[in-house]
Parts: C-alpha cells; structure tokens; sequence
C-alpha cells in the first residue's frame, strides 16, 4: 500500500493483489482445502482489518495531511447579486462568455445569446448562481479607464 503512493495508476495494488492471491492459490494446493480456506480467511481478515486501519491512520500522517485539503466546506460565496443593474465595459469578445469589467474588477458574464464585441459598454441584467448575465447596452464601442490595457 505504501508504493501505491508514489506509483500511479494502481500499478503496485494490482500487482499487490495478484500475489496474495497467488499465495492463497498456493496454500491450497500446499496445504489442502480446510487449511486452504483457513488462509483465505486469514488473509481476508488482514486485508480488511488493515484496509479500514490504513483509512484511519493515513490522514493522520504527515504525508497524509499533504493529500487532504484542510479547506473550509460549505458555501463558497460565488453569487455576486449586488451586481445586477451595474454597468461595465466587455473585456474580451463575448461569444457569448468571456469577461467583462464591471466597477473595475474582471468579471466573467455571459450574454444573452448575442455576440457582443470587446469594448462595448454592458449593463448586468441577472445573476443567476455564478452565471452574471450581461446585455449590451449600445453598439458603440467606450474607452477604459487610463492604465486599463485590453488585449
């Protein structure tokens, strides 16, 4: 189990699997039927035990807490609706997602269904979850705040 941390693709569980069970094929043969299903057992047993024992050690290890996120769980505060009604300047071509400036901060939004080219002013008409919905508010394209550079 330990390889198959540093191993991808479940290359050394597989292997690891093959051999347990190509030794409890051998005892079999080895040592008869009740001994056999004794060792079958057995190993059951083990992988089980040590299974559910690996589940409850590993995130306690320090190589554990690598792998475990420690981030908080719940909402994660995407919905942004103080933005509708905002205007804002289209970013990017929007076709029809893409980003928009909107009170200064890059926005990704979402038209209506229209191409809006980049540079055309925009007006948020809905924020529906993470999606800001966006429709253009003329065809003509408005200069940015100095300092902003669209590329």
């Amino acid at each position: 189990m330990i390889l198959e941390i540093y191993l991808p693709g479940m290359v050394a569980g597989i292997l690891g699997l093959l051999f347990i069970g190509a030794g409890v094929v051998a005892g079999y043969s080895e040592f008869g039927a009740e001994r056999g299903t004794w060792l079958l057992t057995g190993v059951m047993a083990a992988l089980i035990i040590g299974g559910l024992g690996w589940l409850w050690l590993f995130p306690r290890t320090k190589l554990g807490r690598a792998f475990t996120s420690r981030g908080a769980v719940g909402e994660i505060g995407t919905e942004r609706p103080e933005l509708v009604g905002q205007a804002g300047v289209a970013f990017t071509r929007l076709r029809p997602s893409g980003t928009a400036l909107i009170n200064g901060q890059r926005v990704d939004v979402v038209t209506e269904g229209a191409l809006i080219e980049k540079g055309v002013a925009l007006k948020v008409v809905a924020v529906e979850g993470m999606r800001v919905v966006v429709r253009a508010q003329s065809t003509e394209s408005v200069g940015l705040s100095s300092g902003t550079k669209i590329s």
